[in-house]
Formats: structure tokens, sequence, C-alpha cells
């Protein structure tokens, strides 16, 4: 696991297309649990390198019932998202993760990580990837959570950008999120 995270760390395939160039932010171990699967890291965790160390992780840290301390235990959390750097500033939002991480780099990740138990599946690129039976829209496939159990876990991404999203579906509160911090605490 150490070489290949040393190889990531080391990856310029896409260094032309990166804007601020590349900083790959991958966290795993051969003893993680839980899988996270996200989008592609933001200007903030570009910088700092630490993955979800903005608004949107303490969301769904909260969201987990997880203390800092135990999320960034990379023998608890493997932190693998869509597209590992910055992918560039879209028209309202960042520009989605770039396709090559995946392709490349997941299934290599997913060899050496034998005790996943749960993958988090955030936002529609990773839904899309992982789920062949994803319904039409996110907050369908989010809303039928139960289907992808025990191994997919689908949630809507935890940015506050997504608040509008929240108070139209009161019911993601109410019924997904107390399954998810059971889910975390039965698997940790």
């Amino acid at each position: 696991m150490d070489k290949l995270l040393e190889k990531i760390s080391q990856c310029q395939i896409c260094k032309p297309h990166l804007p601020l160039g590349p900083n790959p932010v991958v966290r795993a171990s051969e003893k993680s649990r839980i899988l996270i699967v996200g989008q592609a890291p933001g200007t903030k965790v570009h910088a700092s390198g630490i993955p979800w160390d903005d608004a949107s992780g303490r969301n769904l840290r909260k969201w987990m019932g997880v203390s800092e301390e135990q999320f960034y235990n990379a023998d608890l959390f493997a932190i693998v998202p869509m597209g590992f750097c910055y992918p560039g500033k879209g028209k309202s939002s960042d520009l989605p993760p770039r396709s090559e991480c995946a392709t490349e780099w997941h299934n290599q990740l997913l060899s050496k990580m034998p005790n996943i138990e749960l993958t988090l599946l955030i936002g529609q690129y990773a839904q899309a990837h992982y789920l062949t039976n994803r319904k039409t829209t996110l907050t369908e496939t989010v809303k039928a959570f139960h289907e992808y159990a025990p191994q997919y876990f689908p949630l809507v991404h935890p940015s506050p950008r997504n608040g509008i999203w929240m108070r139209k579906n009161p019911w993601f509160e109410e019924e997904v999120l107390p399954v998810l911090k059971s889910r975390i605490l039965e698997v940790l």
C-alpha cells in the first residue's frame, strides 16, 4: 500500500488539465474499514492536502457521527475521491472530477483494502461509477439507500450549498442520517 500511495502522490496524468497543478489528495490503509468516495478536492483541500478539510467535511463528519480523530484515522476510513486533484472552476461550481483517477487508481487501491465493509458514495460521480443499478436522479438514488446495503451507502454532497436540497428533502435528515450513523458505528 505504501508504494502505491507514493506512486499516486507523484501522479502527473492530468497535469496539463489542472489549473493549480497536481496535488493528489488520498488517504488509505490496508486496514481501512470504511471507504469514502467523494468528488474531487476543492481549492482549500488542494492547498492543505487534507481531505474534507472544509465546511463540507465538517458536515460529513457530523452526518456520520464521528470525531475528526476517527475520520482521519486511515485504519478506519479510506478517503479516495473520484478525482484526486482540484479540477478547476466551472461557471457556478468546481468542474467535475477528472475521470483518469478512477480509471487508473481505484481498482489498484481497492485490491489492497480487503477489510472495507462499507463504501460511502458521495455525489453523482461516485454513484455513477460504483452503482450499476442507480436511479434516474441523485435524489432517488439517495432515497433508495437501503437497496444498496450493506456494501454501498449513497449520499448527497454535504456542501453547505446543498441547503436548498436539504430543506426540500427533510426525509434525508429524518430517515437517512440515523441509519448512516448506526451503520458507521456497526462497522467501527
